[in-house]
């Protein structure tokens, strides 16, 4: 890997780096299964709950180093915090009470046998919280926030197609939906590319503190890259071989939109476009 050019904003920077590990990602059937709606729905009722478990980790982590002048460009809870929509989202899909879905027969084998790249994702996240400095989790929030904001938008549309959700409703897909900046209102698709232009200077104000704080940055993004594609290979690891045939054979068509939405920042006639997934 080159040396970043590290007189750049960081969110340059950061675009730059982590290209490669967007085709990663692209070429995991995981990722491939998630896009294009094949993925079973208690398999991606199970990827929620791993994802509750990540964000119920590292927002409050966030909480606790709020006023870090590292984090507190982009920390804006009222927008980005997704832990709660997660378990809302959860429990509609399962049609339980939302106090009651961690006892579902679903979230007890998650626990029972949790994913390794699970328990070393919120192991990591805890030990950046404890760390002297932990200017490091802005390579989280990068990943994961810009994730959401981007290709998630992808993936909302895949799945209301494949589970029979009301996209105008939104329920069960509140994880996928963000508030205005400046009030309570759900965002549209021009909101969303304010919200991330926002994110893109708060990121690039943490990079003015200084290169060391934009290296820290740089390097944990790309441990975060690779948790995340391990996630996916986790989906992957779960499907049967005839669901990973059906994937393979759709990946020429969905591996060009997943490299281009999913954790990447979408233009906005990308953003706006309405893929037709072939099922």
């Amino acid at each position: 890997m080159s040396t970043p050019d590290l007189t750049l904003p960081l969110a340059t920077i950061l675009q730059k780096v982590t290209f490669k590990t967007h085709k990663t990602v692209a070429n995991s059937l995981g990722a491939i299964a998630l896009v294009s709606g094949r993925l079973p729905k208690d398999q991606y009722i199970r990827y929620l709950m791993m994802l509750w478990h990540i964000y119920s980790t590292f927002e409050p982590a966030l909480e606790q180093h709020a006023t870090h002048p590292t984090l507190e460009p982009i920390y804006n809870p009222a927008v980005l915090a997704r832990s709660l929509s997660l378990s809302a989202d959860i429990a509609y899909l399962l049609d339980v009470p939302e106090a009651s879905w961690k006892s579902h027969p679903i979230h007890l084998a998650l626990l029972k046998d949790t994913p390794l790249v699970l328990k070393a994702y919120v192991n990591r996240v805890r030990e950046l919280a404890e760390a002297q400095d932990p200017s490091p989790l802005l390579g989280h929030v990068y990943v994961r926030y810009l994730g959401d904001l981007s290709g998630g938008q992808t993936v909302r549309r895949a799945i209301v197609k494949a589970y029979g959700l009301d996209g105008k409703s939104g329920e069960g897909l509140s994880f996928y939906t963000f508030k205005e900046l400046e009030s309570t209102k759900k965002g549209m698709q021009g909101e969303l590319k304010h919200i991330k232009e926002w994110f893109r200077d708060g990121m690039n104000k943490a990079g003015e503190r200084g290169n060391d704080v934009k290296a820290s940055v740089i390097g944990e993004a790309n441990t975060a890259f690779d948790l995340n594609i391990e996630l996916f290979d986790a989906i992957n690891a779960e499907l049967d071989e005839g669901m990973k045939m059906k994937t393979y054979q759709s990946y020429q068509v969905i591996a060009a939109i997943a490299l281009v939405c999913l954790f990447f920042w979408c233009s906005s006639t990308v953003a706006s476009h309405e893929w037709t997934l072939r099922r």
